[in-house]
């Protein structure tokens, strides 16, 4: 594992390979490739199989292959779409070749014949096998038939930018790799325990697979040669994520004393006891906040499982020592119901609390900021505009960020910020309402110390959840009518607000058209994201005082909505939406004593991922459990909402996918960063420095 190895390849810039000029550089840019070594490690999305000539008598529909034949003849063919179809025959058979986009040249080539390799997938057409648009080479008469002896790549590529471009200069890095190898920073002894190749073996064999290589094994990432890169990029993960820690035990907070007396005071208000799982971590949060550093934790619960209420006890901990609160929530509406919630909870505490958002203007916002500014307000509720420019905290000593994977890591830093002073900075307590699953909580947040509440409150019981095809809808409306007549209020979700061409979705304001007309005599709400939110705000303020009967949404109530009194939802096209989406919205039932239940209407004919994915939904209450299968099935990008928060992306690894090496990468963190200082800071380097992302603090 040593260091003495050409490291040039890691600084070479990707304009010294040859044919390189500024326009292709730029254009590999928007791929993240700058330097020779980024090519290297920039590998195939899949592989074709190049190595072999099948006879067209042996071609299979939908199985891409390679063969050799005589082009007999080609002519216009007139239809719905005009095309230019070749008939290619070889010993064994002959099948048909159409191109819908041709010119006079392709034209004439095409009908003077001759000799072909074409590589493509068949499909069936009016006369059998077809290929559309294969990649065709012309051989000269009499010439051999070479065949590729490894697996060929194909990489994702960018506009003006070729496969074979990509290829060429893959090629050339791999050239250069033979004559500076770049340094293994993973110790021997770990690879060999493994059986896994050495870097430099591992990046020939991704770009250049031997026929023997599966090609199947490399893209589940089972093949050895995955699995060594995968490794080494969770490791210096882990490491950046070590150096953020050690960063973070370097700053200073306010070390801040269990509070008792406000403690008693809210838990004698409260009509039933915390639960277990709520005491335990909130000692742990009362632990951390007493310490000189700050605290990075995050609490993580189930649908319905209290984390509010532990974020109220962490609160009046700081605002009993004379610190300020700020509670951050990612939507206007989840905001206020946190500021309500606490207002209830607060008030016999004489704990002011301030609400601070967009729609906040005029001489409301001045007189919050100033309030703020003073020191005057002890909680402050509000949404994105709590770090905006011109907010300024008095004593800011703890920050509570509600749904943490909806804001990004830069805004959460932001608020962050606006608690510095002189040397100290605020404690933080992030949650989250999506379980999160143990091995991707290991890599997305390793940084954080993780807090879970994994019991509900006593008396609630688990949702009935039923999967039908929207064909029945009659039934369930007649199960809407009875539910209302029981007293209960209904949700009603949909995917969409309006119609759509494009997607086969019940839009919501159809929907609730629909319900009025089927629903004679019940009182049909709608609210969603296009709304006002002083509007939308008002609908679900009249359905909590149940002024309404059934509430038509689309997912922005997915969070943060509590109404007790609902104990049926009806979740319109379920199989569009992912496990854990589904979980949270099926979370706004049962948040009383009544039996809930949950109905999944689908439409048409399920795919068997889709049946396989609602008959989950319908065995499983376990968030837990339903973030596991959604991760296995979406990948962890989706499961948090990575898309937008600009949180961990990987080159190689796959979460999912590698989950057995993710704790291997952390003990491996600790070795190197305990034994091998060096290797882990080049570790680092190599696969992070343009991913100051990663950082959190």
């Amino acid at each position: 594992m040593s260091l003495s190895a050409n490291t040039a390849l890691e600084q070479q810039n990707v304009s010294t390979l040859k044919g390189v000029g500024p326009s292709l550089a730029e254009k590999l840019a928007k791929l993240g490739i700058q330097t020779v070594a980024d090519l290297l490690f920039y590998l195939p999305s899949r592989y074709e199989d190049r190595t072999r000539i099948t006879p067209i008598r042996q071609l299979q529909a939908k199985q891409t292959a390679q063969i050799v034949g005589e082009v007999e003849y080609a002519q216009i063919q007139f239809g719905r779409r005009r095309s230019l179809v070749a008939t290619v025959s070889d010993d064994s058979g002959s099948m048909q070749i159409r191109l819908f986009h041709f010119n006079k040249a392709m034209q004439q080539r095409y009908q003077q014949g001759g000799r072909a390799r074409v590589y493509g997938e068949p499909r069936f057409g009016k006369h059998g096998l077809e290929m559309v648009h294969p990649e065709l080479q012309w051989l000269n008469p009499g010439s051999e038939v070479p065949v590729a002896d490894a697996l060929t790549p194909v990489y994702p590529v960018t506009e003006g930018l070729s496969q074979l471009s990509v290829r060429k200069l893959i090629q050339l890095a791999l050239s250069r790799l033979m004559t500076s190898p770049l340094p293994d920073l993973l110790p021997e002894n770990l690879l060999q325990r493994y059986q896994l190749p050495d870097l430099n073996r591992a990046l020939q064999i991704v770009h250049a697979p031997r026929a023997q290589d599966s090609a199947a094994q490399l893209l589940l990432g089972e093949h050895p040669a995955i699995a060594r890169l995968a490794l080494e990029e969770l490791v210096a993960t882990q490491l950046s994520f070590a150096a953020a820690r050690a960063k973070l035990r370097g700053l200073l907070a306010q070390p801040i004393a269990r509070e008792i007396t406000l403690t008693k005071v809210l838990l004698h208000s409260l009509s039933f006891a915390l639960t277990g799982a709520q005491q335990r971590v909130l000692q742990e949060i009362r632990q951390d906040l007493q310490r000189p550093q700050p605290m990075m934790r995050l609490l993580q619960g189930d649908v319905g499982a209290g984390k509010t209420l532990v974020a109220a006890f962490t609160a009046i901990t700081a605002i009993g020592a004379g610190f300020q609160v700020a509670l951050m929530a990612p939507t206007e509406l989840l905001a206020e119901q946190h500021y309500r919630n606490f207002q209830r909870w607060f008030s016999p505490l004489n704990i002011e609390v301030n609400f601070l958002a967009g729609k906040i203007k005029g001489k409301a916002r001045e007189k919050v900021l100033a309030q703020i500014a003073a020191g005057e307000a002890a909680l402050v509720v509000g949404t994105h505009a709590l770090f905006q420019e011109g907010v300024a905290f008095n004593n800011l000593a703890l920050v509570i960020i509600d749904e943490q994977h909806r804001f990004g890591v830069h805004q959460r830093l932001q608020l962050f910020e606006k608690g510095r002073e002189q040397q100290t900075v605020p404690h933080q307590l992030v949650m989250t309402a999506t379980p999160i699953p143990r091995t991707l909580a290991m890599t997305a947040f390793a940084d954080l110390d993780i807090s879970v509440i994994d019991e509900l409150p006593p008396g609630r019981k688990p949702i009935s959840t039923v999967v039908i095809p929207d064909s029945r809808r009659d039934e369930v409306i007649e199960r809407v009518r009875d539910s209302a007549a029981q007293g209960k209020q209904v949700y009603w979700v949909c995917t969409l607000i309006e119609e759509s061409e494009v997607m086969e979705a019940n839009a919501a304001e159809s929907t609730a058209e629909y319900l009025q007309q089927q629903l004679q005599g019940l009182r049909v709400g709608i609210v969603h994201g296009r709304m006002k939110p002083a509007d939308k705000q008002a609908v679900m303020d009249a359905f909590k005082q149940h002024e309404l009967d059934v509430l038509v949404a689309t997912t922005v109530i997915e969070v943060g909505v509590d109404v007790p009194n609902a104990s049926l939802m009806i979740i319109e096209n379920a199989e569009r939406l992912g496990l854990s989406q589904l979980h949270q919205l099926r979370g706004r039932v049962g948040r009383g004593a009544e039996q809930s239940y949950c109905v999944l209407l689908y439409h048409g004919q399920l795919s068997q991922q889709a049946r396989e994915r609602l008959a989950i939904m319908r065995e499983s209450n376990d968030g837990f459990v339903i973030a596991e299968k959604d991760m296995a099935l979406r990948g962890p990008g989706e499961l948090l909402g990575t898309r937008q928060t600009g949180a961990v992306a990987f080159r190689i690894a796959d979460i999912a996918r590698d989950q057995r090496w993710v704790p291997v990468a952390q003990q491996l963190a600790r070795e190197l960063t305990e034994h091998y200082p060096t290797q882990a800071k080049a570790l680092t380097q190599r696969w992070m420095s343009d991913k100051a992302r990663y950082s959190r603090v």
